[in-house]
């Protein structure tokens, strides 16, 4: 009796659900698949984990909506009711107020020191990303930084740098510092713009702007509209994908050690009216000991499981992908990013709430460069990359602090006590403003410097996505040397229908086929670029049966 095709999706996060959601809801597909989707986590999302944390609802991955205008992630939100909720949650009043900029050693620095670096980092940014021309506006930093083939970076970070020179060269004339101590105006400017760095280091996860492909960037795509995170949390948006599978379909606990495929074959089959499944191509080897067999297999792992999977040492895919694959899989960028929690409490004590008197700002932080004889030694190092330290929504007692690259890899080794007293450590040194300038303090620092009146951390919550195995990391980023057409190569099929493979023999097309953030040229690095990647492979596979008529 014929039987239907088997597809095995790996992998129940954005992507793989997705995916699942399009096959089985579309006309009649769930009368012509054999569906499962195999995790290897005990739950559903992937890097989406919405938590909670102190009483509000806050996400452990993925955290906003990149613009409201068109994304389908917004849309299925709204649809659901998601965007509404009684329990408090992470920014649900949007960006925090304007953040006090705090420098080392305790000053606070007014809008006129912040906004010239802050206004020229944005509009390397534009240039960067194809918003803005880059003589436009009569800027002379912005001219002299693309004077000099500007466009030929091979690096963000070092188009960013030289935007900074050109700039400083630009304001020879400007007048020395006065009231900030021993900084310097340049020591302070690179200061305040290696802020926006930090910020930019955790957006795209690259640990090192200089490894962050210039030609690249202006690629990238955004919908336009507010950015916004989920009331009811983005796993919502998840369950609400997996709710019309039957149970089943999904099998937690159930991770994929190796995939073997059939890139060519010597007896075609001729596909009748029914379908022969008698052999299928792709055999799955589950951890525990289990194979599966499968038509077509939709891989949506990490970039960085793929690294993983397909280095020298190992065999995630027998018979290995072909190098074209590989080499692509290789030179795309993949990073780390991590989210810390903690509770504040001005008195030290773990009931205190959002409703104390006290209040903690937003913070961003200027930090010494780091071959300046001026840091402070109490300071990790591991705290020094780190752009902001902001209460998660206006009056909560809960603050975040985002960390990457190295720093991050770092904070998932520490434990809870050594977190508390570098990050109370680091507040020490900047909210402690010293007597002479007390009235460059922030309001809540003064009289801060006494023992008895110390910032005090109570709990402590951080994500750990560079260490989890399932993932190996955050999102893609396009590394120099990668492009974007590597991008597209993520997310060919194997082997294609048409292919060079195919006319050799290939008598089962579309063995394995990819989805996931990594396989989408202009929407990497998301959510609803995952979800689109989803919706790609999906249609692949409908497309393909109603041409051959199953």
């Amino acid at each position: 009796m014929a039987k239907k095709p088997r597809i095995v999706i790996i992998g129940a996060g954005m992507a793989g659900l997705t995916a699942a959601n399009k096959l089985y809801t579309s006309t009649s597909s769930n009368d012509l698949f054999e569906l499962v989707v195999v995790e290897g986590g005990d739950r559903i999302g992937g890097r989406i984990n919405t938590s909670e944390f102190c009483g509000d609802r806050i996400e452990m991955g993925a955290t906003w909506i990149h613009g409201i205008g068109g994304s389908p992630l917004h849309q299925i939100a709204r649809k659901i009711h998601a965007l509404e909720s009684d329990q408090p949650w992470e920014c649900m009043d949007g960006f925090s107020d304007e953040p006090k900029t705090v420098a080392e050693g305790g000053f606070e620095l007014n809008a006129s020191m912040v906004d010239p670096i802050s206004t020229l980092f944005n509009n390397l940014m534009d240039i960067a990303q194809g918003k803005l021309a880059p003589n436009s506006g009569g800027d002379a930093a912005l001219k002299g930084c693309t004077s000099n083939g500007g466009f030929g970076n091979q690096s963000v970070g070092a188009f960013l740098r030289q935007g900074l020179d050109a700039y400083w060269d630009s304001c020879k004339d400007h007048e020395e510092l006065s009231g900030y101590g021993e900084w310097s105006r340049k020591f302070l400017e690179e200061a305040i713009f290696a802020i926006h760095e930090n910020t930019q280091r955790t957006y795209t996860s690259a640990g090192d702007l200089f490894n962050l492909d210039f030609e690249a960037e202006r690629e990238y795509r955004m919908f336009p509209g507010e950015e916004i995170t989920i009331s009811k949390g983005y796993l919502s948006v998840i369950e609400h994908l997996a709710s019309v599978l039957p149970p089943g379909v999904v099998q937690l606990g159930r991770k994929v050690t190796r995939i073997e495929w059939q890139p060519e074959s010597k007896k075609p089959v001729e596909i009748p009216n029914g379908y022969d499944s008698s052999s299928r191509p792709v055999k799955i080897h589950i951890c525990d000991g289990s194979v599966m067999l499968a038509d077509h297999v939709i891989v949506t792992i990490s970039l960085g499981v793929l690294k993983a999977g397909t280095g020298q040492d190992s065999g995630m895919f027998n018979p290995p992908l072909p190098s074209f694959k590989t080499e692509a899989i290789s030179r795309l960028g993949y990073g780390v990013v991590n989210k810390l929690f903690l509770q504040w409490s001005p008195n030290g004590n773990q009931t205190a709430g959002a409703n104390d008197k006290a209040k903690f700002p937003s913070l961003q932080i200027v930090f010494h460069p780091p071959k300046s004889e001026l840091r402070q030694e109490k300071i990790p190092w591991w705290m020094r990359r780190t752009a902001s330290l902001s209460p998660i929504y206006n009056n909560s007692n809960v603050l975040l602090s985002w960390f990457a690259g190295k720093e991050a890899l770092e904070l998932e080794t520490l434990s809870d006590e050594e977190i508390i007293n570098g990050v109370s450590a680091t507040v020490s040194g900047l909210l402690s403003a010293p007597k002479p300038h007390k009235e460059n303090s922030p309001e809540f620092c003064r009289g801060s410097a006494s023992e008895d009146s110390e910032v005090r951390f109570v709990k402590v919550l951080k994500s750990k996505w560079g260490s989890d195995p399932l993932f190996l990391g955050s999102y893609s980023y396009v590394a120099v040397g990668s492009s974007g057409a590597d991008l597209d190569t993520m997310a060919e099929p194997l082997p294609k229908i048409g292919s060079f493979e195919l006319d050799r023999g290939v008598h089962h097309p579309l063995q394995i086929l990819f989805a996931g953030e990594a396989t989408h040229r202009t929407h990497y690095s998301t959510t609803h670029g995952a979800y689109f990647s989803g919706l790609r492979e999906a249609n692949r596979l409908l497309q393909h049966y109603r041409c051959v008529g199953v």
